[in-house]
Order: structure tokens, then sequence, then C-alpha cells
């Protein structure tokens, strides 16, 4: 409840300041932490990972690796930091993230801004034999001339220090990546990236925006080249009529609420096309227990979240999973894996 308060204090602040502090709060030890194990019923795997419960965070909180295991202690499954870029860059100009309150949604047109590889593997070698699954999110610098060759620097640099990677080819906040999720250039980057011969999984983190013939075209590609899974999805350059807030126009990726039907329709699609082998990682408006159960029902394997905690604070995941254990054995489900694409 404390945090929570403090989540409601800092949304005072501009939207960049607050989540400084926020993070400031969390190296300092001042974040919430969860006594206990999670109940059996929420423990899953997640392409050969154990994870305690199906509820991870989102990456774009923790972009330089700073925090990871004050979160997984506040009670996540796991973790995703980054995206990181082989060089350190600032991003796009401020302002560049927007609340959008009357939709609890957010817009961003951050631009992978990060302190680059060299500290960010500092960071994770400094964690190296703790419990907790920590991934990285692999990105491309804004100027970068090679961008297949910045996934791959990162991974090769990094493929020791995380129990999973998501190669991004889905941010709309620079310039042209997301050309690289077209069959010709996806094959390319996948192939180059499975080349690295990585020691943990490998996620292909997608649009929201995508057609449903691109979904296939994606599955595909990711079975070729042998990756292990799939996100779905990351923010979206549309503008539902349903938004209500004056900052709608911003350019930018939009996030929450608004993203949440097509990503679980994607969802959905992606688990009917691939089977129920794939990995699906289902992201996008997962806000509450209902949200998350109906990715999971809708054949997300699990969930991850980052805009809810913008407006609800850090004990939301402690909602979440409490929510996910009534929902669970209401349906007579006695584990998270029974549930996963049961519609």
């Amino acid at each position: 409840m404390i945090h929570d308060l403090a989540t409601r204090l800092l949304h005072g602040l501009d939207p960049e300041t607050a989540h400084r502090m926020g993070m400031k709060g969390l190296k300092a030890g001042l974040g919430p932490r969860q006594f206990g194990r999670d109940p059996d019923i929420l423990r899953t795997r997640l392409a050969g990972l154990d994870l305690p419960n199906p509820v991870g965070l989102a990456a774009g909180f923790d972009k330089n690796a700073e925090a990871p295991d004050a979160l997984l202690a506040a009670g996540f499954g796991f973790v995703e930091c980054g995206a990181v870029t082989p060089r350190a860059q600032d991003g796009k100009p401020r302002p560049r993230v927007f609340r959008l309150d009357e939709d609890r949604a957010i817009i961003n047109r951050m631009g992978f801004p990060n302190q680059g590889l060299d500290r960010f593997r500092a960071r994770l070698e400094r964690r190296a034999g703790r419990s907790g699954i920590v991934g990285v999110n692999l990105g491309a610098n804004l100027d970068s001339e090679d961008r297949v060759a910045d996934y791959v620097t990162c991974l090769a640099a990094l493929q020791d220090l995380a129990q999973f990677f998501t190669v991004n080819v889905s941010s709309p906040n620079t310039p042209g990546l997301r050309t690289l999720q077209s069959s010709g250039a996806l094959d390319e980057l996948l192939a180059a990236v499975a080349a690295v011969g990585a020691k943990a999984p490998v996620f292909l983190k997608i649009a929201p925006d995508i057609s449903d013939a691109d979904a296939d075209v994606m599955v595909s590609a990711i079975s070729r080249h042998a990756l292990d899974g799939i996100i779905i999805a990351n923010t979206t350059i549309t503008r539902p009529e349903s938004l209500k807030s004056d900052k709608m126009g911003e350019a930018g990726g939009l996030s929450g609420p608004p993203v949440f039907a097509r990503s679980t329709e994607l969802v959905r699609m992606v688990r009917k096309a691939a089977g129920p082998e794939l990995a699906i990682i289902g992201v996008g408006g997962v806000s509450c227990a209902d949200t998350a159960y109906a990715k999971i029902r809708a054949g997300a394997n699990v969930v991850q979240l980052y805009t809810a905690m913008v407006y609800e604070g850090p004990g939301l995941v402690q909602r979440i999973k409490a929510g996910l254990v009534e929902r669970l054995q209401v349906d007579g489900f006695a584990s998270v894996a029974e549930a996963v694409g049961v519609e």
C-alpha cells in the first residue's frame, strides 16, 4: 500500500522524472518485497525456463539492468531488461513520454535511450549466479549502418549472462526498424541471430500493427530459424477511436488498455497457427487478473506488463497473481499450463 501511494505521488511529476525517482528507490532497496513463495498453481515453464509465476515485467522499465533483482523481489516471475544497443545513446528529444490519464495509457517515442552494451554487461556480470529469470531486450542504435550486426553484437556479448533474449524489431521509435519484420529482412536477421548459437531461449517481439498474413510469415520464420518463441506485442502506432485524452495526437507508440484487443487477437491467431509447442509471451493492456487470464486462455504461456504499473503501482503484480489463482481454481485447472489456449 505504501508503494502504491508513492506511485500516486510520483504521478504528479513528469513521466521521465517519476520513472527516474522510482528506479533510484529500487536501487536503494526501498521497493516492495514478497515474503514467501508463490502458490504451486502459478508455477509454469516457458521455453524450458522454470518460472514461479506467469507475470513478468516487460522491457522498457529497467532499460540498463540497474535493478532486476529488486523487481524480482517485488513478485514478478521474470524481468526483461533493455532495450540495450551496442553504443550508448540519448534517444529522441524530450518530452517523449505522455500519460493519457483518461485512457490509462501511455504514448512514448523514447528511441531506445540506454547507457550502452558495456555498462549493461558489467551489471549483469555482477549478478551472475543469482537466482531469478532475467531476460534482455536487444535493439539497434538509431544511427546504425548495420542493424543486423547490432543485434548480433549484443547477443554475443551477453549470451552467458541472461536467461532469455528478445529480438526487438517492433519498436516504432527507431526509424526503419520495423522494416526488419518483412520476410526477406527478417530471414537475414534471424539467420544471423541463430548463427550466434545462444545458450538461452531467443524470442522475436512483433508489433500489433502487422497484418494477419504477416503474422503467419513471422511464425514460419521463427520455425525456420529455430527460435524459441514470440512476444506479442509491442506498442501501436494506431490511435483507436475510443481514446479520450487530448494527448492522443502525440507521435510514438501507444501502450495500455487500447492495445489489449488487437494484441490478444494476435496471440490467439499465432497459437492456432503455431500449435501448442511455441512459447508465447502475451503483452499489451495487461492491467488486472481478468486481462492476464484472457491472454493465457487465448494462448499465451505467460504475460508481461508495464504501463498498468504507472497507474496502479507495484502492488498490482500481487493483485494479478491472487486473481489468477482464483480464476484457475474456479475453472478447475491445476496449473497455468492447463489454461493456455483453451479458447
